[in-house]
C-alpha cells in the first residue's frame, strides 16, 4: 500500500491582485506557512506562462526551485477553464467567452482551437515539471438536454459523445506521448458529470489509457451519488484527488435541482472541511487500500465561511486523515512461516 501525499492545496480560488495571494511565489510561501506541502497550479497568465512552460526545461525548473525555497511542491497543473472550452453548446457561448483570451472571444472556432492548443501546452509542461496528472474539465455538448424533457431526439446523445470523444482524442494522445495522465473532474455542467458519463466516454476513447478521473465527493453528494462506491468501480482511474466537503439537505420547497436559489439557501451545498456531511475517514480508508499515490488536494468552495479560514483549517483537516499505511500485517507476530507438509496435517490430508 502507499501512503498519500500532502495536504496541498488547489490555488484557483485564491489568485488575487493584493499579496499574499497575487503571485505564485506569494501563494507558495503563504501555503507554506499554513501547514500545505504542494500547490495544484491553475494555467492562469498570473501564474504560469504556459506556452514557456511547455517549450522551455530552465523556465520548468526554476519555477520548481521558487517553490522549493518554501518547501512546496506542484503537484499538478488545472486547465479546468481550457478544458471546458474544448466543448461548449452555442447556448453557453456568451457566459464561457470570458474563460477564453481576448483575441479568440465571440469566435466559438477560433475560441476551440485556442483550447485545444493550451490543452497540449499544458501536456508539456505537466512533463517538464515531472509532473503524472493534470486536472481539467471535459467539456459539455449534451449538458442542456440533461433533463429527458422534452423528449431529446434518437441519437442525440450519442451525436454528442461521438462529437466529445473526436475532440478529445488527439489531446489525449499529445498527454499520452508526455507520459500525463488525464484526469477529468466528475462534475455537473460537464458531459462526464458520473460514472455512468464516463463510461460512455471512456468507451468512446477506445479505454484511453490517459482518460482518466478526479475524484471530488462534494459534486457526488450534490448528485446523492454513492461516492464510495464509485471508488470501488473506478479506484484504478482515479488519478486526482479534490479534498471538498459539501451537505444535502432537502426540503419540501427544494431538492437537488435547488430552485434556482443562491447557495446559501440551496439544499445541495459546499462546505468547508469538516462542515459537510462527507465521510472523510472512510475516502482516505478507501483510497489507501486502493494504493491511490497522487495528493489530497484541498479545493474550497463555501457558502458561509471565509477562504482564509477554510483555507487555515483545510491543511491540519487533510493532515490528520491522511493514512500513513502500515508496512506489514497486524497479525504477523503469530505467522508460523509457510510448511507444506504442517498445512496438509492442519487439513486432515497427511
Amino acid at each position: 500500500m502507499k501512503t498519500i501525499k500532502g495536504p496541498a492545496i488547489f490555488l484557483a480560488q485564491f489568485m488575487g491582485d493584493t499579496a499574499p495571494f497575487d503571485t505564485l511565489d506569494h501563494l507558495a510561501e503563504w501555503a507554506a506557512g499554513l501547514g500545505y506541502k504542494g500547490v495544484q497550479i491553475p494555467v492562469a497568465d498570473k501564474l504560469i506562462d504556459i506556452r514557456t512552460a511547455a517549450e522551455s526545461q530552465d523556465y520548468c525548473d526554476d519555477l520548481r526551485g521558487r517553490l522549493a525555497q518554501y518547501d512546496i511542491e506542484p503537484t499538478e497543473l488545472a486547465t479546468h477553464l481550457q478544458g471546458q472550452l474544448v466543448a461548449v453548446h452555442p447556448a453557453y457561448d456568451q457566459m464561457f467567452d470570458g474563460f477564453a483570451a481576448e483575441h479568440v472571444r465571440g469566435n466559438p472556432k477560433a475560441r476551440q482551437e485556442w483550447a485545444v492548443e493550451q490543452m497540449k501546452y499544458a501536456a508539456r509542461a505537466s512533463r517538464r515539471l515531472g509532473l503524472k496528472a493534470h486536472a481539467t474539465f471535459s467539456g459539455a455538448l449534451a449538458w442542456p438536454y440533461v433533463y429527458p424533457w422534452p423528449q431529446r431526439p434518437a441519437g442525440l446523445v450519442e451525436e454528442a459523445f461521438d462529437e466529445l470523444a473526436r475532440r478529445w482524442r488527439p489531446i489525449l494522445d499529445v498527454f499520452d506521448e508526455e507520459g500525463v495522465d488525464v484526469a477529468y473532474e466528475i462534475h455537473p455542467g460537464e458531459d462526464l458529470h458520473d460514472g455512468a458519463t464516463f463510461e460512455r466516454f471512456l468507451a468512446l476513447v477506445d479505454d484511453h489509457p490517459r482518460c482518466n478521473m478526479l475524484f471530488d465527493p462534494s459534486h457526488y453528494v450534490l448528485q446523492q451519488l454513492d461516492y464510495l462506491q464509485l471508488i470501488d468501480f473506478y479506484h484504478t482511474r482515479i488519478k486526482c484527488f479534490h479534498v471538498k466537503d459539501a451537505e444535502f439537505r432537502p426540503t419540501g420547497r427544494s431538492g437537488v435541482y435547488g430552485g434556482y436559489q443562491s447557495w446559501v439557501d440551496r439544499p445541495g451545498r459546499f462546505r468547508s472541511l469538516g462542515d459537510g456531511q462527507v465521510d472523510f475517514k472512510a475516502i482516505f480508508s478507501k483510497m489507501a487500500a486502493y494504493d491511490f499515490d497522487g495528493w489530497a488536494v484541498l479545493e474550497w468552495e463555501c457558502a458561509l465561511k471565509h477562504p482564509e479560514d477554510g483555507a487555515r483549517e483545510g491543511a491540519p483537516f487533510i493532515r490528520d486523515h491522511i493514512i500513513r499505511v502500515t508496512p506489514h500485517a497486524f497479525d504477523d507476530f503469530a505467522a508460523a512461516g509457510i510448511d507444506a507438509a504442517a498445512n496438509r496435517k492442519v487439513l486432515g490430508l497427511s
